[in-house]
């Protein structure tokens, strides 16, 4: 599990193709890597990895053609930056929002507009995430816990705020920029819970539609 602060912007140092595969080289920036041990989760640009080898300044991690299918990793090349965060402890401050490292999904910029010392980002995703998304609440974009500032049908938007402009690759976002979204989780669950015994049955699992709200008095009839 992780926060969505950022610990440090790294940058990818190796790709190596391995069958549908991929061994990803990080270069960890000023993320120290004095108490990572392998088997540690690190999250890169919100991608939970596992590290398998480390240097003082690197660590290394296989990314699963799964992975590679429903993130932007795939698509990174050499020198590109990323966000990093390591596994949160008990010890650690819950600043931002619980992140699994679970990516649902690849969004879009579709605008950047400056506000003051702020920017706006809006956001393209998915449809089938549109309904995970709500004004206010939270949602992780490249590992960065961020909160929505409203939501129009399948795009959203966000404000950034000067730290976190500095802190995090969102700098360098243009439109056209494609970022990894993790909903929150408690959205993903509560679809789930709703459907009762229908998850469990071959096929289930579906859309909460108005009668599944219905019968369990989450509106009128």
């Amino acid at each position: 599990m992780f926060t969505g602060i950022i610990q440090a912007v790294g940058s990818i140092a190796s790709l190596e193709q391995r069958g549908g595969d991929m061994r990803l080289g990080v270069y960890g920036g000023k993320l120290s890597m004095a108490d990572v041990n392998l088997g540690d989760s690190i999250a890169v640009s919100g991608v939970c990895l596992t590290v398998i080898e480390k240097t003082a300044h690197e660590f290394h991690a296989d990314v699963s053609g799964e992975t590679l299918k429903r993130t932007i990793i795939g698509a990174l090349s050499v020198s590109d930056a990323v966000n990093l965060e390591k596994a949160l402890t008990l010890e650690t401050r819950l600043g931002g929002h619980l992140v699994s490292g679970h990516v649902d999904g690849i969004g879009t910029v579709t605008q950047r507009s400056e506000d003051s010392r702020s920017v706006q980002f809006t956001v393209q995703v998915p449809d089938e995430l549109a309904r995970y998304i709500a004004t206010k609440g939270s949602i992780c974009v490249d590992g960065v816990s961020l909160t929505v500032n409203a939501v129009d049908g399948a795009s959203f938007e966000l404000n950034i705020v000067p730290h976190t402009l500095a802190e995090t690759t969102l700098r360098d976002y243009r439109a056209g920029r494609q970022v990894n979204l993790e909903v929150d989780l408690v959205a993903r669950y509560l679809e789930r819970l709703l459907q009762g015994d229908a998850a469990a049955q071959p096929g289930g699992g579906g859309n909460v539609t108005r009668e599944l709200l219905e019968s369990c008095g989450f509106a009128g009839k």
